[in-house]
C-alpha cells in the first residue's frame, strides 16, 4: 500500500506489503546571490539566511573606539562636582562662585559623595548608620520635593537632592574641628550656649 506525498518530498510505503525499505530524500537546490564568501558559508548559515533569519548570525562588533570611560559613561563630571563642592563651602558672587548652580544643575553623584562622607563621618564603628542616613535623604527629599510641589513650587527631584545632599558639606568641615575643639572646656561651653536659643 502506497501513500501519495502531500508535498512530493517523500514515499511512504506501508511495511507489511515492502519487504525492504530504501529511499532517498532529495533536498531543494538552493542558490543565494549574495557574494563570493556565500561559497565559504556552511549549508546551515545558507539556510538560515535564506529563509530570512540572518539576523540571528549578526555579531555585533566592539570598536573600541566608541567605548567611553567609566566617569563618562555614568555622566560623572568631577570639575563640575568640584566646582559646586566649592560654591556651597564659599558662597561668595565676588569670588566667581554662584551659589544657584547647585539648585539650576543638578547632580547626582557629588551629593551622595557627600552623604556617604557625611555618613563616614557620622558612624563611629556602627556601619548601620550609613543605610538610614542614605535612606533619610532620599526620602526626606522626597518629602520636601512633594510638599513645594503641592505648594506651587517649579522644583524638580534631583534639584531637591543636590541641594540637600550638598548641604552637608558644612557640618562635614565643622565635625573634625568639634573633635579638636571639644578637649577645650570653655570653646566647646561656648559653642554650646550659642547652639541653644
Amino acid at each position: 500500500m502506497q501513500f501519495s506525498p502531500t508535498n512530493g518530498d517523500f514515499t511512504f510505503v506501508s511495511s507489511t506489503e515492502a519487504e525492504e525499505l530504501s529511499g532517498t530524500i532529495s533536498a531543494p537546490d538552493i542558490k543565494l546571490n549574495m557574494s563570493s564568501d556565500s561559497v565559504k558559508d556552511p549549508y546551515a548559515t545558507t539556510f538560515l539566511r535564506q529563509r530570512g533569519y540572518g539576523w540571528l548570525l549578526e555579531v555585533e562588533e566592539d570598536d573600541s573606539e566608541e567605548s567611553k570611560p567609566l566617569l563618562e559613561e555614568l555622566d560623572i563630571d568631577l570639575k563640575d562636582i568640584y566646582y559646586k563642592i566649592r560654591c556651597v563651602l564659599m558662597p561668595m558672587p565676588s569670588l566667581g562662585y554662584n551659589r544657584q548652580v547647585v539648585r539650576d544643575n543638578p547632580d547626582f553623584w557629588g551629593p551622595l559623595a557627600v552623604v556617604l562622607l557625611f555618613s563616614m563621618i557620622s558612624i563611629y564603628g556602627q556601619f548601620r548608620v550609613v543605610s538610614w542616613i542614605i535612606t533619610i535623604w532620599i526620602f526626606g527629599s522626597l518629602t520636601i520635593f512633594l510638599l513645594a510641589r503641592v505648594l506651587g513650587g517649579e522644583v524638580s527631584y534631583g534639584q531637591v537632592l543636590g541641594v540637600i545632599g550638598y548641604s552637608l558639606l558644612p557640618l562635614i568641615v565643622i565635625a573634625p574641628l568639634l573633635l579638636v575643639i571639644g578637649g577645650f572646656e570653655m570653646v566647646s561651653t561656648l559653642i554650646k550656649c550659642k547652639q541653644k536659643p
